[in-house]
């Protein structure tokens, strides 16, 4: 079952390295049965030269800058049965691969695969209130994909898809510029099959987004856009911040 990992970066040289070696560490014995694509998403500092830097990653260029331009770019690109959807500034925990080869092999019907984010750089006081939200958040997903049968859940950044199921509901949603992409694919993904949010596939991923918007504002932002997602099919917040550029400034999706 050959894997495609797709990581989207826009300016990233900092946290690419240790992304991209997380997942070579972990899938150097695969061989062929893995393939590794860096979607430079219109970065403007030294993120495509640091991928090239590294054997047998793949660099594509999106020149639209967006994450799910960049998602599909790299979707389009990759040859893999399995799509994994990583961050660049995110790290794969021990493991982490086997746990999805083993997931796909074992239900033919699973189409989507997802986990939690602990982040490496918080505190572990605020690590706590990060478990909480996902106490509240799985309890959510379990009603809604089992009661209300509306949808499901997919974290952003730590996600796997199956090919033909990605297929089968035209990829991703380019008209979503950042909030509520991961619930809509989520959404559209369980028409088509299962898709299952497990702590058994955890992901190390950077925090500085929590660290800047705050904490509780971002837990509520995500909360309005999952719901405006699932029943609305669309996100209630069209704009966001962008963290990585300095020049700052809102944009629109």
């Amino acid at each position: 079952m050959r894997l495609s990992f797709v990581v989207p970066a826009y300016n990233e040289e900092a946290y690419l390295p240790a992304c991209l070696e997380s997942i070579m560490a972990q899938t150097g014995e695969l061989g062929d049965a893995v393939e590794i694509i860096m979607v430079n998403n219109a970065s403007t500092d030294r993120t495509r030269e640091v991928a090239m830097g590294f054997k047998g990653v793949r660099v594509v260029d999106e020149p639209r800058k967006g994450l799910t331009f960049a998602r599909q770019a790299g979707f389009a690109a990759s040859t893999g049965e399995l799509i994994a959807n990583v961050d660049s500034d995110s790290r794969l925990t021990e493991g982490w691969v086997a746990t999805v080869l083993k997931e796909f092999a074992a239900e033919p019907k699973l189409v989507a695969l997802s986990g939690p984010f602990i982040y490496y750089d918080m505190s572990p006081s605020q690590r706590v209130s990060v478990r909480v939200f996902y106490a509240i958040a799985y309890l959510v997903y379990a009603v809604n994909r089992w009661v209300l049968r509306a949808g499901s859940m997919v974290q952003g950044g730590n996600f796997v898809l199956r090919r033909t199921a990605l297929e089968k509901i035209g990829g991703f949603n380019t008209a979503i510029a950042f909030y509520g992409e991961d619930t809509d694919i989520a959404r559209r993904m369980n028409q088509v099959g299962e898709v299952k949010f497990t702590f058994d596939l955890k992901m190390f991923s950077s925090a500085r987004r929590l660290k800047k918007e705050g904490t509780l504002r971002i837990a509520l932002r995500y909360t309005i856009n999952y719901f405006w997602t699932i029943f609305g099919k669309t996100p209630f917040t069209k704009e966001y911040t962008d963290i990585r550029d300095q020049a700052a400034g809102e944009h629109k999706g």
